[in-house]
């Protein structure tokens, strides 16, 4: 959780101080049963008011993020009820739905170890890494999405020097005959973006984003790769269908 919150930034402060504890909890830095730190060290370690920090965590609270305990402090509450997204259907097969053609630049392919998550839901076996993935995706000229994937490396690791420019579920397919076919679950949430998507999608501090996750399966059922992207929310529309 970064403590540097943009002074001069035309997003009020209390929002900043939000929507970084709510990262925080996104990315499993601050987990469920966490405690946070006080108002008075909040407002200490990011030179803000009590009132402002007050005001965020406030709208965490009501949004279902935390949770106040009197006489013991402020909590990580459990996450917000979830529904599922039951249509699947790949980046690169939307844009040509809509008659865009998908690019891709490839911006990290890392080897990294798999969290206690990460081992449950790609059904890891012992000794496996993880190979990361980072992509911003393209519809045209214009950066849509940041896509962050987790692939099990032994299963995978033809990827960490194919040529990714386009669909890597092709690659996947014509490679190793494994076809993803969709998932079970997938969560989708409203955030504003960070630094980091502010530089690789050339939007604006704190513009809307779509926050997705889900785990992709083939067609035999076991996991290809978890997801976790950042999507433009003004250039993205959802389509839920029963």
């Amino acid at each position: 959780m970064s403590n540097l919150l943009r002074q001069d930034d035309q997003i009020p402060l209390y929002i900043q101080l939000k929507e970084s504890l709510r990262g925080s909890i996104l990315n499993g830095d601050l987990k469920y049963g966490d405690k946070i730190p006080t108002e008075a060290e909040l407002s200490e370690d990011f030179k803000i008011s009590r009132i402002t920090v007050r005001k965020a965590i406030l709208e965490l609270v009501e949004e279902g993020y935390l949770v106040k305990r009197q006489g013991k402090g402020t909590f990580v509450n459990k996450r917000k009820i979830e529904r599922k997204i039951v249509h699947f259907l790949s980046f690169s097969d939307a844009c040509k739905a809509n008659g865009l053609t998908a690019s891709s630049k490839i911006i990290k392919r890392e080897i990294i170890q798999p969290t206690a998550k990460d081992i449950e839901l790609l059904q890891l076996e012992e000794g496996d890494a993880l190979l990361f993935i980072q992509r911003v995706r393209y519809a045209g000229d214009s950066p849509i999405m940041i896509e962050n994937n987790y692939y099990s490396y032994k299963k995978f690791h033809i990827l960490l020097n194919a040529n990714l420019e386009g669909s890597v579920y092709s690659v996947i397919e014509e490679n190793l005959n494994i076809q993803p076919r969709g998932s079970f679950e997938t969560t989708l949430e409203i955030v504003r973006a960070s630094e980091e998507e502010v530089e690789l999608l050339h939007t604006s501090s704190g513009e809307p984003l779509f926050y997705m996750e889900t785990t992709v399966y083939d067609q035999n059922n076991e996991p290809v790769h978890r997801g976790k992207q950042y999507i433009l929310g003004e250039s993205y529309k959802f389509i839920f269908q029963q």
